[in-house]
């Protein structure tokens, strides 16, 4: 096996940097309008790792505290999602989604499925089995930056 060079890496970082930012751009417009992508994404964390308080969702999306706070009250402003007392800590919520935010969801993720799916229908088999390596691959890629977070692991 050859050794990849900086140059090469940085090449490729690039490519698949640009090609990633295409495709959700793509999905985020098959959507249209129906949820901005900063609440799609802090609504999506709330489902994966809530309940979670506003600064737990503020790290776990990096962005600052204020920004957290305003996207959560458009998401509780749409029903999305609703705050309850946390036990531990009187002074601050647990933030939940509701049930329409699990519709909301669910919809979206169907609607950029589908998306997908109609761009994939004519790759042959080897091409498809590429595409979920590289989703394996992007996966672990990522896991370093994952931040665990309240109630992560449960189903």
């Amino acid at each position: 096996m050859t050794q990849t060079t900086d140059r090469t890496l940085e090449e490729t970082a690039a490519h698949l940097r640009l090609v990633i930012t295409r495709t959700a751009r793509r999905m985020r417009q098959e959507v249209g309008g129906e949820l901005r992508a900063p609440n799609a994404s802090a609504l999506t964390t709330v489902e994966l790792h809530g309940p979670l308080t506003p600064s737990e969702l503020a790290e776990i999306e990096r962005v600052r505290r204020p920004t957290a706070t305003r996207i959560l009250r458009n998401l509780e402003e749409e029903g999305l999602v609703e705050r309850t007392p946390d036990p531990k800590d009187g002074r601050s919520a647990l933030i939940s989604l509701t049930g329409e935010g699990r519709v909301r969801l669910r919809r979206l993720r169907k609607r950029k499925n589908a998306y997908l799916a109609r761009r994939m229908r004519d790759l042959d088999p080897g091409e498809v089995g590429t595409l979920e390596r590289a989703a394996e691959i992007l996966e672990q890629l990522l896991e370093g930056d994952r931040t665990p977070a309240r109630g992560e692991g449960r189903a």
